[in-house]
């Protein structure tokens, strides 16, 4: 089914979000926060309290814009899986038959530095076991991935940026962390993929996108840029000051903070900017099995690998390290999954799954009970707004199951 909108059609729960979210907002946890949620194709309840600009007392709307940050990446790993339905990708390829630059890769442990043993596949780019590491001093790969970064960004504001192509050239000389498939690192994995899918497909990564997902799925605020008439729409960051909320002016991992100008660097696991109802359209296609509106976008029978294939158990101990919450879940294309209920510590049901982003930005869908949830807020490194999203899924829950 595609959404009917019957806006708090659910009034106890409508009432209840509010509350948590009002507290969160005035006890300062996040400037503004606001929550969709969609049942068997219905919305059910839309929620919003706080500001997206709190300098200027413009507050968060239903069409605010957010920063997704890694919330981008569910949207790259449909992408890349829409190339494997065609016949163009291979899960189990080198991805160095995509991407020739990584033609010699390097593990780098404590610097002992030698090739690969086995060499890194499109699906390990999919479950991020490349090794390929975010900025990250424990690791050698860490270090020189920090300093990829740090060039890009003395390049952001010039008119000679790095682009998606330059991207890929530069992570394709960064050391690996581990052997790739041995371990789960959160990493830049996805930015690579969109790389792959630019490559592959011969048009840039951001036009890929708008033409096989944005367009049909009615996404029209949905990109790696925010034009100029949009920008007043685009949620402010916040971090946490001596006095309070204060604004945040981040380029983090080089992508500019305005989002103002089209991207050069059209990042796979951080570049895309939305709101909540445009991201509702993606989850939406998912849930129905990839259809929207009647227009099929994705096959089925992709849908079911993008949602259901899990990385090997011994490696979940890796996703907890840090991310406890996530006990009862696995990890595959780019994304969590549950696969055992009893064991989360927040409501779910096997088969879950979804993605958040660096600011706060939550998604989540539930096929047992047809529940999809999202929450838009700008908070550096969601920070204490972790718990209000987990409240708000719980809360979701116990209403609507």
């Amino acid at each position: 089914m595609d959404i009917i909108s019957e806006i708090n059609d659910d009034f106890e729960l409508y009432n209840k979000a509010y509350d948590i979210i009002r507290e969160a907002v005035d006890n300062g946890d996040t400037a503004g926060v606001n929550m969709l949620v969609i049942k068997d194709g219905y919305e059910k309840c839309y929620c919003e309290y706080g500001m997206r600009d709190i300098e200027n007392s413009l507050p968060i709307q239903r069409d605010t814009i957010f920063r997704l940050y890694s919330q981008t990446k569910p949207v790259t790993a449909a992408a890349v899986m829409l190339l494997v339905s065609r016949g163009k990708v291979d899960l189990s390829a080198d991805i160095a038959d995509y991407l020739p630059e990584f033609a010699e890769q390097y593990v780098n442990s404590d610097g002992d530095r030698k090739p690969v043993s086995r060499r890194i596949t499109v699906r390990d780019l999919m479950n991020m076991t490349s090794g390929l590491a975010y900025p990250d001093d424990r690791f050698v790969g860490g270090k020189q991935s920090g300093e990829m970064f740090w060039k890009m960004e003395q390049r952001l504001y010039t008119d000679n940026p790095a682009t998606t192509a330059e991207f890929a050239q530069m992570a394709s000389k960064l050391d690996l962390c581990f052997e790739p498939g041995s371990q789960f690192l959160y990493g830049i994995s996805a930015d690579v993929l969109g790389a792959l899918v630019e490559r592959v497909s011969g048009v840039t990564f951001g036009e890929f996108l708008r033409t096989e997902f944005f367009e049909p799925l009615e996404m029209y605020d949905t990109d790696f840029y925010v034009p100029q008439d949009k920008q007043h729409r685009l949620a402010k960051v916040y971090n946490y000051g001596k006095n309070g909320l204060e604004e945040c002016i981040t380029n983090h991992l080089s992508l500019r903070y305005m989002r103002d100008v089209p991207a050069a660097f059209e990042s796979g696991g951080a570049g895309l900017c939305s709101t909540l109802d445009d991201y509702s359209h993606f989850a939406t296609m998912l849930m129905n099995g990839g259809t929207y509106n009647g227009v099929r976008i994705l096959p089925e029978a992709a849908v079911k690998q993008l949602t259901t294939t899990c990385f090997a158990p011994e490696l979940k101990k890796y996703l907890y390290s840090g991310w406890d919450w996530l006990s009862g879940y696995s990890y595959g294309n780019l994304m969590r999954i549950c696969t055992d209920e009893t064991q989360t510590s927040v409501f779910s049901a096997k088969g879950e799954y979804g993605w958040d982003g660096w600011l706060g930005t939550f998604f989540s869908n539930e096929p047992q009970h047809g529940i999809t949830l999202l929450v838009g807020l700008q908070q550096v490194g969601i920070g204490r707004a972790g718990t209000l999203i987990r409240k708000l899924k719980n809360l979701t829950m116990s209403e609507l199951v």
